[in-house]
């Protein structure tokens, strides 16, 4: 078959698969157009999911008479003035528009700046008719209609109406977190209406919590690191405060929303001992750097990029969001303290009903037990078993079951000593240490000015022998003992392992692991860092490396496969983090085997200690296998359990 030229129609179609993947890559694009126009209020109407209709309104800019034609040709655009190494703006190829006009019926109307009247043009079939006089005030709006009509095999694969809707107003969500001062809005039959309006400049939180939620704002913390003119920004949630997966990671280049795997990868490795496996940790991060060191230009959807210096990147996300975590102190997310709340008022989560049984006298709508009358004894079932005789004595404040909680009887009334509230007679008294002692805490006594010196205050009793339950300056903390201490203990173990080259255990004999060329030249070149974690190789002619030296805590271990999952890794990220996960694996099992076990009645000052070493300690809200240390529940939750608010 001889080679012949495309026509023009056949190569939009072509480009138009990679370009219009779903009626979402449509609004992509569109409001790319729209927000680099400069648009401060941005109108999308959809119907049958997208479709059937897509209309984007915005009061940008507009495009001129002379150019509307041009707009609708592949490869022509107006913002490609600096050049692919000073890319501004968020679209730049000139393939949307062309793209769309093959594959559906475009509609374009615009009325350009400072101009007299506005025109419209019509693009079905890859051809395009006019331009011809409209009515619009301002702005431009863009049509497009019966999406892939002409092209069944695409639309065959497309999802439900509901599906594609939910796909449009997350990119639009995305686009809005990007631009909080521009107003967005979102309608149409086939959906619930979505309006973001604008908010100060000052104000990013705003729009971040309108698209993540109102319970990302109290359970974040700022983002902002700088490394050689790469800016972070931005705000990180708590490792608590966790997804069943990715969706809620925002990501921004420049401004421009991506989904590039060495971002990703470093939000993870962020968060790497911190959150249980299967769990995704949400963000919303900023990434500033000069438009002549990142290359956007890496597909056609503009959702990859690649980095000059890509570890330098990932270096600035990971420090910056651990660092950040380190100065928040400990915090808990409350969404635990919601859980906890929700438990306590009925509404959580509860066995079944016919194996367990709920008080409900004090339910909304239930009868008051205490105000029911109550039947005659005489005609009860109880009545023929007569209550035995009990020996009557006089009544003993100091001996008595239901004593007041302020004893009024004099300390030597009582073999325990004054005041003992409900505390069990088999256990020690209270007893913070010296007074000086750094680790002995505040004491029970001693009052909430006294308690609100610690965030986590000071310890109250030790619950089901894991428990610790302290008492803050305006709530209680219940702590999980063993959680706690083996988060603790991790963190010592990493402190020493790493604070000095790890040790390494000599073979015998080299072990040689045969690899690809490409991969072997990537581990060689890692060779200095691998050592530093005492993993020591060297090449060992084409396509092998020799393993001389393997960490010692590892003990035998499969080095085939840890030299392999290496060279994946520095394929894949750029970086190798096998042999360290691998070494934080062996801390944490030791750690979990290491530290105070369930069952073990801890004393008031070794629960204070505890209390005082996690507020030290970076990462404490979490154990090693990413579980909460602890729940914090403020006063006013408690008195709205009871009613008082």
């Amino acid at each position: 078959m001889p080679i012949v030229q495309l026509d023009e129609y056949l190569i939009d179609q072509i480009a138009a698969g990679e370009v219009v993947e779903r009626p979402a890559s449509v609004v992509k694009e569109l409001l790319e157009n729209a927000l680099d126009a400069g648009a401060r209020r941005i109108q999308i109407a959809t119907a049958g999911g997208g479709k059937t209709l897509i209309r984007v309104t915005d009061d940008g800019k507009g495009v001129p008479r002379d150019e509307l034609r041009l707009a609708v040709k592949r490869h022509c655009t107006s913002k490609l003035s600096g050049g692919l190494d000073k890319i501004a703006s968020l679209g730049f190829r000139g393939e949307a528009l062309p793209s769309i006009g093959s594959v559906a019926r475009l509609s374009i109307m615009s009325r350009a700046e400072g101009a007299a009247d506005a025109f419209e043009i019509m693009v079905e079939a890859g051809r395009c008719e006019g331009p011809r006089p409209a009515g619009l005030t301002r702005g431009t709006v863009v049509e497009v209609r019966d999406l892939f009509q002409q092209v069944p095999a695409r639309l065959k694969f497309l999802k439900s109406d509901r599906a594609e809707s939910a796909a449009i107003t997350e990119i639009v969500r995305r686009l809005a977190i990007a631009f909080p001062g521009v107003r967005f809005e979102v309608s149409g039959p086939d959906r619930s209406r979505l309006l973001l309006e604008a908010v100060p400049a000052d104000a990013p939180l705003k729009r971040i919590a309108d698209v993540v939620g109102e319970e990302f704002a109290e359970n974040a913390v700022e983002i902002e690191a700088e490394r050689e003119a790469v800016f972070l920004s931005g705000f990180a949630g708590l490792p608590t405060f966790d997804r069943g997966n990715s969706l809620a990671q925002y990501v921004y280049v420049n401004g421009r929303p991506v989904r590039d795997k060495m971002l990703i990868s470093a939000l993870s490795g962020a968060y790497s001992d911190m959150m249980a496996k299967g769990r995704y940790p949400v963000a919303v991060l900023f990434v500033e750097i000069d438009p002549a060191l990142v290359d956007v230009n890496v597909h056609p959807a503009k959702a990859d990029v690649r980095f000059r210096d890509p570890q330098l990147v990932r270096g600035l996300v990971v420090g910056a969001i651990r660092e950040a975590m380190a100065k928040a102190g400990v915090r808990g997310s409350t969404a635990a303290a919601h859980g906890l709340m929700a438990r306590f008022s009925g509404a959580g989560p509860r066995g079944d009903a016919g194996s367990t049984s709920r008080f409900d006298g004090f339910a909304p709508g239930a009868p008051d037990i205490a105000m029911t009358p109550r039947a005659d004894f005489g005609r009860s079932a109880f009545a023929r078993h007569p209550a035995p005789e009990r020996p009557r004595a006089p009544f003993d404040a100091a001996r008595a079951a239901y004593r007041p909680l302020e004893e009024r009887f004099d300390e030597g009334a009582s073999p325990l000593g004054a005041n003992r509230g409900f505390m069990e007679s088999a256990q020690a008294p209270f007893d913070p240490g010296p007074s000086g002692a750094p680790s002995s805490g505040p004491s029970p006594g001693s009052g909430r000015d006294t308690a609100s010196a610690h965030p986590l205050g000071s310890a109250k009793a030790h619950l089901f022998e894991n428990f610790i339950l302290a008492e803050t300056e305006d709530g209680l903390v219940l702590v999980d003992g063993h959680a706690a201490h083996e988060r603790l203990v991790y963190e010592r173990l990493k402190a020493a392992l790493y604070g000095r080259p790890i040790a390494s255990q000599m073979l015998l004999i080299p072990d040689v692991v045969d690899l690809p060329e490409d991969d072997a030249d990537r581990i060689c070149e890692e060779a200095e860092t691998l050592a530093t974690l005492g993993l020591r190789l060297e090449r060992f002619g084409p396509g092998a490396v020799a393993v001389r030296e393997t960490p010692a805590i590892l003990g035998q271990c499969e080095i085939g496969r840890l030299v392999r999952d290496l060279a994946d890794e520095l394929a894949e990220f750029g970086t190798g983090e096998s042999v360290r996960s691998r070494i934080d694996h062996v801390a944490a099992t030791i750690a979990c085997h290491g530290s105070v076990r369930t069952g073990r009645r801890l004393r008031p000052d070794e629960m204070n200690a505890l209390l005082r070493e996690m507020e030290a300690t970076p990462g404490s809200g979490t154990c090693n296998h990413g579980r909460p240390t602890f729940i914090e529940l403020k006063r006013a939750d408690i008195e709205a359990l009871f009613g008082r608010r």
